[in-house]
């Protein structure tokens, strides 16, 4: 896990001195989480050819990849639907059990019941620098299994295409689809007491840098019912061309290393781009200015010992100039 007990939070609203956030110390990191950091890393590395193309049924082997359940498990029952058959794009959708009950009771006692209370929609957007990783992978599956179950929310996973078949912005384009297919076909597939009025839009890594451009294009739609109240990026995957104190201090950081990063930039973005491309460095010299754009409020999470964290953290002052509300929780130890 990357998050260990967090210290302090802090808004946008006060003030607060972000260079509390650049700890100088090394990475603390168990035993264990070195040997398993040093398995992905290496299946990553022989999963990537040198050509620049995946080698696909290698990648997906290490994932540990689990099928839907139906049959509720842990508080929660999964299905998987395909929400484009164009593209093959689909979720795969967590529905806490319980959440009808009393629904079902009026029904069959016609007795005047409470009905049952109205579940928020998390649209979630997995990580893996857009090359990696699915809804179905284990660590994804648990996660989400448990938001939905302790939030009592119906949580929507997008299985969007990865790099490098499909580069930018195929991503942004399918969790774009799927935010759209929420107030369509999708609506019949949820629950009958999902509140769309309530849609957060939530993801960790890459996932995080598609809830920002997804955030950013749905205040310039239409969305019908849906209505997105809140983003929360955890440890997003942002970046740009010139390094920070942060990347080059925690080279030995376990999981995210300059070579992964660089490799999932160079695969995503389009051909001949830097990482100074709006994609990844979201407040460089070619981004636009959001300072127009109606955002909901952001929570964004940032780890102490995450080799990313002084552009996470850039993000965070951009969003405060840009006049957005913004909530920082950082974890100190976290990795």
């Amino acid at each position: 896990m990357r998050l260990r007990h967090c210290r302090w939070v802090c808004s946008t609203k006060e003030r607060m001195d972000l260079s509390k956030c650049s700890s100088e110390s090394g990475v603390p990191i168990p035993f264990w989480l070195r040997v398993a950091s040093k398995f992905i890393k290496h299946a990553e590395s022989c999963a990537r050819k040198r050509d620049g193309t995946v080698i696909r049924w290698l990648a997906k082997l290490v994932e540990w990849r689990v099928p839907a359940q139906e049959t509720p498990s842990k508080g929660v029952c999964t299905r998987d639907i395909v929400i484009n058959n164009e593209t093959g794009v689909k979720v795969r959708i967590f529905n806490p059990i319980g959440s009808q009950d009393n629904r079902e009771l009026t029904k069959e006692s016609g007795q005047n019941t409470f009905p049952p209370p109205k579940m928020p929609v998390v649209l979630y957007f997995h990580g893996g620098g857009f090359v990696f990783l699915s809804p179905s992978a284990m660590g994804y599956d648990i996660f989400c299994r448990r938001l939905s179950r302790r939030c009592r929310a119906v949580v929507i996973s997008v299985d969007y295409r990865k790099a490098p078949e499909y580069c930018f912005p195929t991503a942004y384009d399918d969790c774009f689809y799927a935010l759209k297919w929420l107030q369509t076909e999708g609506r019949d597939q949820l629950p009958p007491n999902t509140n769309l009025s309530r849609c957060f839009l939530m993801g960790d890594s890459a996932g995080a840098n598609i809830v920002h451009h997804v955030g950013c294009r749905a205040t310039a739609e239409n969305l019908g019912v849906v209505k997105v109240i809140g983003h929360m990026l955890l440890f997003p995957f942002f970046g740009g061309e010139q390094r920070t104190s942060a990347e080059l201090r925690l080279v030995n950081a376990p999981i995210v290393s300059l070579e992964n990063t660089d490799w999932c930039w160079r695969a995503y973005l389009p051909r001949g781009s830097n990482r100074n491309h709006p994609a990844c460095n979201v407040f460089g010299p070619n981004a636009p200015d959001l300072s127009g754009l109606h955002l909901p409020p952001s929570l964004v999470v940032i780890g102490e010992y995450d080799p990313l964290k002084d552009w996470q953290i850039g993000y965070v002052e951009g969003l405060k100039k840009a006049g957005k509300e913004t909530k920082l929780l950082y974890y100190e130890g976290g990795i």
